[in-house]
């Protein structure tokens, strides 16, 4: 029986949770609103302001005070302009509805100021994934008071999986470039990134074949009984068949020879020599190609009307798809599609409709398949 937990045991949850919020409470307290850098003009111009600092001091002209005076009013109003530039701006990202791997893409940004009066000069808009910012700027040259602008920044992510945006770097040089203030702004959006798809062109059509007693008929929806299915979006109403459907609870249509033909079934290898702790690179690399791969194919077969299910090692086996409307679905589930060690089985499959396709990175390990593509 697992241990109760005791009043010492709860104390000290409460107390760990405390010191936690506490710290992050401390953090941001703490944290400067602004950070604030030396431009490069920025740097001589203080240099020299500091020596014309120390001839006033040691000279006693009243010329060297009046132009101390002058530089040190240029870096105030510098510093009192720049911070009402960056004052009520608030950031909105609109990221495209797909993005793929090694293809560049337009992240859109919107950029409003909220002030009644007063607009916004000279202002750089960096997007931060993670703590890093990516290598492009978006810049604003004015923003009225009360107005939205938007503009777009191109870029390209290397590989598939998860990318979290975690917000925004606002800076500006306004108005003497003298320094470079800026600010962070969180707002936390996450995107999928699909595999890339190469053009291919028409792949092969498998090869049927016949296991047991079962035949494969012609193209057609009239031909011979194949068996039943769960019923699919494009199906059509007249091939219900409602005494099984009654019995299942569930709706389920009569499948015709030639549709259990069109089926394609692809394997795709997705293990490493130690998993998702491979040091080697050539290795990761050649796996990121061979998903691609799938997933040109089983773009490929959609688009041409076959049903298409891809099967993963160390995963339960997936529902056929069929149209082109379901590669979103498909794309996504090989974005975030993990990798296993060598020792995890694909999934049994009884399937005999047709010749499956094995997708293996270039020197991985080949299985008992008739059809392999290597990536």
């Amino acid at each position: 029986m697992p241990r109760r937990r005791s009043n010492w045991d709860r104390a000290a949850g409460r107390l760990n949770v405390g010191l936690t919020r506490f710290g992050r409470r401390f953090r941001r307290a703490w944290r400067p609103p602004r950070r604030l850098s030396f431009t490069r003009e920025g740097k001589y111009f203080v240099g020299i302001t500091i020596g014309v600092g120390f001839a006033a001091i040691n000279t006693g002209n009243n010329l060297l005070y009046l132009l101390l005076g002058m530089m040190l009013s240029l870096i105030i109003a510098s510093g009192i302009m720049s911070e009402l530039s960056l004052r009520d701006l608030t950031v909105t990202r609109q990221p495209p509805g797909r993005i793929h791997a090694r293809r560049p893409f337009l992240m859109g940004i919107g950029l409003s100021n909220g002030k009644k009066r007063l607009p916004s000069f000279s202002v750089e808009v960096e997007d931060l994934v993670g703590e890093r910012p990516l290598d492009k700027k978006c810049y604003f040259l004015k923003l009225p008071a009360g107005r939205l602008q938007h503009t777009s920044y191109r870029h390209t992510f290397p590989r598939r999986g998860r990318y979290t945006y975690s917000g925004f770097r606002l800076s500006t040089k306004f108005p003497f470039a003298l320094f470079r203030k800026s600010r962070l702004v969180e707002l936390t959006t996450e995107v999928i990134v699909f595999p890339q798809l190469a053009q291919l062109g028409h792949a092969a059509a498998p090869r049927a074949r016949v296991v047991g007693i079962e035949a494969q008929g012609r193209k057609g929806r009239q031909g011979d009984f194949h068996g039943l299915r769960e019923f699919r979006d494009g199906d059509d109403p007249r091939d219900i068949h409602w005494r099984s459907t009654a019995k299942a609870g569930r709706t389920l249509v009569r499948e015709h020879e030639e549709e259990a033909a069109r089926r394609v079934t692809v394997y795709l290898d997705n293990a490493l020599p130690d998993g998702a702790a491979c040091p080697d690179e050539l290795a990761k690399e050649g796996l990121e190609r061979a998903i691609s791969l799938a997933a040109s194919l089983a773009a490929d077969y959609l688009e041409r009307g076959y049903a298409v299910r891809v099967i993963t090692r160390g995963d339960a086996i997936p529902s056929w798809l069929q149209g082109a409307p379901q590669l979103v679905r498909l794309l996504r589930t090989l974005a975030l599609l993990p990798t296993v060690a060598p020792d995890v089985p694909f999934p049994a499959v009884a399937d005999g409709s047709a010749e499956p396709i094995l997708v293996v990175r270039k020197g991985g390990p080949r299985a008992a398949f008739a059809r392999v593509l290597e990536a």
